[in-house]
């Protein structure tokens, strides 16, 4: 009797050991660091698919936004091309005048037309074209008594200055320089005085 007793008391209900039942672990829950449970597998699975969702939209902006800049980049170089022609364009269209002025004279017979009508012609010209280059926006160096200027001048020699105060300024010009609206397009080519102390 004492026997079944003790028998009973190592098994369930089930017929199962006692001590094996109460050997199986409870099933276990993830919490979050709060202690409160984490959110499941498919909550992780629709926060992922939402993330690469996200991901294809904003690399969808960026690529929008590459081709939109790109399209830019080209519509101003066309742009700039285009300005830059009619620029030249209108250049040339007021240049033709004294253009067919030259031509006018470069056929002239020399037979019966005098020199000093030739000279006058072509300085006619010359002031023609000068002042229509100047409109544009071209102007001349002739830097004769300034101080000399590499960035503007081209020294081609050197020559005696008279006093101390004229060491270092320009003597001759050989060839007059040009800018363009501020821009250097030839230098002017010079001749510089030096000062040389006789004592």
């Amino acid at each position: 009797m004492a026997d079944s007793a003790r028998q009973e008391e190592f098994l369930n209900g089930d017929g199962v050991p006692a001590t094996d039942a109460a050997a199986e672990p409870a099933p276990v829950v993830e919490t979050d660091e709060g202690g409160a449970p984490s959110q499941d597998q498919d909550g992780i699975g629709d926060r992922i698919s939402e993330l690469q969702h996200d991901l294809t939209t904003e690399r969808d902006k960026l690529l929008r936004l590459a081709a939109e800049f790109d399209n830019y980049r080209k519509r101003m170089m066309r742009e700039r091309l285009e300005a830059e022609a009619r620029g030249k364009a209108e250049l040339v269209k007021d240049i033709l005048e004294p253009l067919d002025d030259i031509a006018r004279f470069a056929h002239v017979d020399p037979v019966v037309t005098d020199s000093t009508t030739l000279a006058e012609g072509v300085a006619m010209v010359e002031r023609k074209l000068e002042k229509t280059l100047r409109s544009a926006g071209l102007e001349p160096m002739n830097p004769v008594g300034e101080m000399f200027d590499p960035a503007r001048h081209e020294a081609v020699g050197t020559e005696p200055a008279p006093t101390s105060d004229e060491d270092g300024t320009v003597g001759r010009v050989y060839q007059i320089g040009y800018t363009f609206k501020g821009q250097l397009l030839r230098p002017a080519r010079v001749v510089v005085r030096q000062y040389t102390d006789a004592d």
